[in-house]
């Protein structure tokens, strides 16, 4: 099993810190979850069905016109690749690690390849993989290309994946309202109702394709894939404008506030408005050093090491509170001090 963020047991069973002690960076959740509702009487009695209301609610937000409701976008990841014969798959990099992973589980043959790469190694692939906005890095391609790529694939029986996790502060980029044309029949689009609206335990995602493939994922991972709780609060929380709307505007204001943040310590960053990404390039070989010195002083971040095709740096999470914010700006401006 891979390693990812949002460990932060492990922080303390390496540290010895109280786990109330600790600000957790290490995720690009929403640290301002959604309030979740009170749930109707019998949610844990029922089994669950997956509502017309949900789904209803799921294409008004994602603009998209077939969608199937699965455990967390995850939950689609392990599955995609289990859906197709032997594929010579070409996954961006840096990237979401669990992509390039499950299609190698399932038999594939995977290579990687920096976003400046992908449009030469479209000629050589079945399924292409990318992040769109990238993470850790906050990269992502202009749209009107993209698609040209799902259609050359498509003609050829191929699949373009493209997930969109984090997504929802960049709305003008999403792909999900074009899976209904022909020519993008092979055009696939995850999305994360969890870091948006910071309900990771929910367990909850989309995704949006050509029916015919929806069908064929929603028979491979079976009846119940989506608790009755988890419906309730989604369809709730994919229903608020309100709250949506002065989300997106709460996190711009913080996803600056974090970059600004990172450059007045001579850190340059890219990210989304989630999260920020400083490279080990920019860090200069600090990058374990830096990544240490935060968690001594009980600031969990997401450290990615060193490896062929994978990123090196560290991705910086928002903070949930402004004690949280003055913690990491102190501890930022005496590694700082100190270099």
């Amino acid at each position: 099993m891979l390693e990812h963020g949002g460990n932060l047991r492990d922080a303390v069973a390496r540290y010895g810190r109280p786990l109330a002690d600790w600000v957790d960076l290490s995720t690009g959740i929403n640290p301002d979850f959604y309030p979740v509702p009170a749930l109707s009487s019998n949610a844990w009695h029922r089994l669950p069905e997956i509502s017309d209301a949900l789904n209803a609610a799921a294409s008004a937000y994602y603009q998209a016109p077939a969608l199937l409701a699965v455990a967390g976008s995850q939950a689609a990841i392990q599955a995609l690749p289990r859906l197709r014969a032997a594929s010579r798959v070409v996954v961006s990099a840096p990237s979401y690690a669990e992509h390039a992973h499950q299609w190698r589980q399932a038999g594939h043959q995977v290579s990687e390849c920096p976003f400046s790469e992908l449009a030469q190694q479209l000629a050589e692939c079945d399924v292409m993989v990318i992040c769109q906005p990238n993470n850790p890095t906050g990269a992502w391609i202009a749209p009107a290309e993209l698609l040209q790529w799902a259609q050359r694939l498509h003609q050829r029986g191929g699949w373009l994946i493209v997930d969109e996790a984090f997504g929802d502060t960049l709305p003008e980029i999403s792909l999900a309202a074009h899976t209904e044309h022909a020519q993008h029949a092979g055009l696939i689009v995850l999305r994360s109702v969890g870091k948006f609206f910071g309900l990771a335990g929910l367990r909850l995602g989309f995704v949006a394709a050509a029916p015919e493939l929806l069908t064929r994922l929603a028979d491979w991972l079976g009846p119940w894939a989506v608790s009755g709780p988890a419906q309730e609060v989604a369809l709730r929380a994919l229903s608020d404008l309100d709250w949506q709307q002065q989300t997106r505007a709460r996190l711009q204001l913080q996803g600056q506030r974090l970059r600004e943040l990172l450059q007045a310590q001579r850190l340059p960053s890219s990210g989304t408005d989630l999260f920020q990404w400083v490279s080990a390039q920019d860090l200069q070989g600090q990058t374990e050093t830096l990544w240490e010195w935060l968690a001594q002083r009980g600031i969990w971040t997401r450290y990615f090491a060193p490896g062929p095709q994978r990123p090196h740096g560290i991705r910086f999470g928002l903070p949930a509170s402004e004690a949280a914010w003055q913690r990491l700006e102190l501890a930022l401006q005496e590694w700082t001090k100190q270099g």
